[in-house]
Formats: C-alpha cells, sequence, structure tokens
C-alpha cells in the first residue's frame, strides 16, 4: 500500500477535508468530481477503509479520515518544503501566521497581542480568520489553520486537539449609558425582556448560556431577538438604542471601559467562558506560534489584576495568603 499511495490521493484527501464538500473540492483542485470521487475511492481501496461519509448536504470525515488527516497534512507540508528546497537559495520570504479567532476574542485581547507580535516579528504577516468555535477547529484539523483562540469542546471534536487555558470570562448585559433599566430600582430577567436583545446564534456557547440563564427564570429568550456574531454590529446597535447586548465581556471590554457602554447589574451566573490556545496536538509548534503563545500568556496575566480586570481569572496564578490579603 505504501507504494501504491500517491501525492495526488493525499492531495484529493485534503481538499475533500478543507472543502467538506466533493463538489467544492473538485473546484479547489481544477478537476471534475467524479474524477475526485474516483480518486478517493481508490485511496479507501488501498487503505481497505472507510475515510469519509458522502451525503447530500457534504461529507464528512471518518474516524479514520480524522486519524489520517493529520498524517496526510504532515506529507502535503514535507512536500512543500521539498518543493521550495529545489528553487534553490534566495531571500526567505516573509512567515504567514494563519490564525483563528471567536469574533469576540478577536476584538478583545487579540489586537494587543498583534501588535506586540509585530514589534518582536516585524517580518511576520498575520491573515486572522474569525467564525465560530466548531469551524475553527475543522479549520485546524484540516490544516488551515496554524493555531487559534477558542474554547474547548466536546471530547469527539478535541481529538487531535490540545487547549491551553488562558482565561475565564463572564457574560455581561451591555447597554446604552442612558439606558431605562440603569435608572431602574432593580433589574430583573423579566424587565430585561422589555427591550431587544442582542445574542450570539443558536449552538454557540454564549448562546447556550444566555438560554439556560432565561429558563433558570421560566422565561425564554424571544424570537424577535438579533442574532450575530459580528462584534461591531452588537456595539453598535446597544449604543444606538435601548437594545440589552449580551455578550462575553472582553467583547464589550472597551466600551465599558472608555464609558460608552454601562453594566447592567444583573450577574448570569455560572456562565464563565474558558477561553484559550487551540492547537494540533501532534504537530510541533512553529517559533511564531510559540511567540504569539507567549504574548498571550503575558496579557491575559496582566489582565487577570484587580486593577484592570476583575472578570478574568489569571493562569496559574496562586491564591494570596492571608499575609498578603493585609
Amino acid at each position: 500500500m505504501e507504494t501504491r499511495i500517491s501525492f495526488r490521493h493525499v492531495s484529493c484527501f485534503l481538499a475533500i477535508a478543507r472543502e467538506r464538500h466533493l463538489g467544492r473540492a473538485a473546484g479547489r483542485l481544477n478537476l471534475t468530481q467524479p474524477a475526485v470521487s474516483k480518486t478517493l475511492s481508490e485511496l479507501e481501496s488501498l487503505a481497505n477503509v472507510r475515510l469519509v461519509e458522502r451525503g447530500r448536504h457534504g461529507a464528512r470525515l471518518t474516524p479514520a479520515g480524522e486519524h489520517f488527516l493529520r498524517y496526510a497534512i504532515g506529507v502535503e507540508q514535507a512536500m512543500e518544503s521539498a518543493a521550495s528546497a529545489l528553487q534553490g537559495p534566495g531571500a526567505p520570504p516573509a512567515t504567514i501566521l494563519e490564525l483563528g479567532a471567536l469574533p469576540t476574542v478577536a476584538s478583545g485581547i487579540l489586537p494587543d497581542a498583534l501588535l506586540r507580535l509585530r514589534e518582536r516579528q516585524p517580518r511576520t504577516g498575520v491573515r486572522l480568520h474569525t467564525a465560530t468555535n466548531e469551524a475553527l477547529l475543522s479549520a485546524l484539523k484540516a490544516g488551515r489553520l496554524d493555531c487559534a483562540i477558542g474554547r474547548m469542546a466536546e471530547p469527539s471534536m478535541m481529538q487531535g486537539m490540545s487547549f491551553e487555558l488562558l482565561y475565564a470570562e463572564p457574560l455581561v448585559m451591555a447597554v446604552q449609558t442612558r439606558h431605562p433599566l440603569l435608572r431602574a430600582r432593580s433589574v430583573s430577567p423579566q424587565s430585561v425582556l422589555a427591550y431587544p436583545l442582542v445574542v450570539a446564534p443558536s449552538g454557540t456557547v454564549p448562546r447556550l448560556h444566555t438560554d439556560a440563564f432565561f429558563d433558570a427564570h421560566a422565561l425564554r429568550v424571544p424570537g424577535s431577538c438579533t442574532e450575530t456574531l459580528s462584534v461591531s454590529v452588537a456595539r453598535l446597535l446597544a449604543r444606538r438604542s435601548d437594545a440589552v447586548w449580551i455578550t462575553p465581556e472582553s467583547a464589550a471590554r472597551d466600551d465599558l471601559e472608555r464609558g460608552e457602554l454601562a453594566r447592567l447589574p444583573l450577574a448570569i451566573a455560572n456562565a464563565e467562558e474558558p477561553v484559550g490556545i487551540l492547537r494540533r496536538s501532534e504537530v510541533e509548534p512553529s517559533e511564531i506560534v510559540e511567540a504569539l503563545a507567549e504574548i498571550l500568556r503575558d496579557l491575559t496575566s496582566a489582565e487577570a489584576q484587580p486593577e484592570q480586570s476583575r472578570a478574568r481569572r489569571p493562569v496559574r496564578r496562586p491564591p494570596a495568603s492571608r499575609e498578603q490579603k493585609r
């Protein structure tokens, strides 16, 4: 089998893994869909195992396919390195970091991290991809991302992945500074529902916590709410109307600190979300990925200081002794 599997089999499999659709994989390879299907069938016949489940709505990797994907990416990277070596010595190309991030993270801690990364690695370019956690994990597994800043997922989705905790943040309810609820004697979940809501889409972790909060009070998020992953749209809706934006704290941090938005005095209990660095566990991290990880650790440790943010907790920070508290 080792002598019969060719690079075209590997390239075809990787295209399918990345596109999750045989037709789009064919377009990526400039082939016809029957040709892609035939090549995949050849690979599966040689391996004597089903690698991809085909369906009306696309293609999904089987557990055997997920396992093979890790090694297929290594084969592709080795071929790219070999091709570069054959081109002879020359000026080293600029390094490109393919970085994924949740939208709330991209608007929170990430800008400061990228500024520091530019200072340390001036020849490094960054392609930032924002998406849901599920999409980030899929892109990581397919080799489209070098690393991502996201959340821990179900064990089945974390196969071949590693997660390094950076911080945990709560959900907050952010509103414009003249919002009627800020003048109310008390704020209840029922009173919040009297105003338009801006929430994360269904299926995301922030939305699951939001739904759980209202469920605990025998209430539900109305169908008339605005669901969006766009932080820029959500913050403008909150600033320009009486909408209540329910969001991870980092997404609204700058607006809250500048006094352009205010936090409602209503806590969403048990809704702290762990955010960290996602990487492929079997891939040795590059120098640039390690540099970014170090920067993120430094920033989250600084953010955990009480005078800057009470919401985030530092990673690996020992509890204060009684003498320190005094």
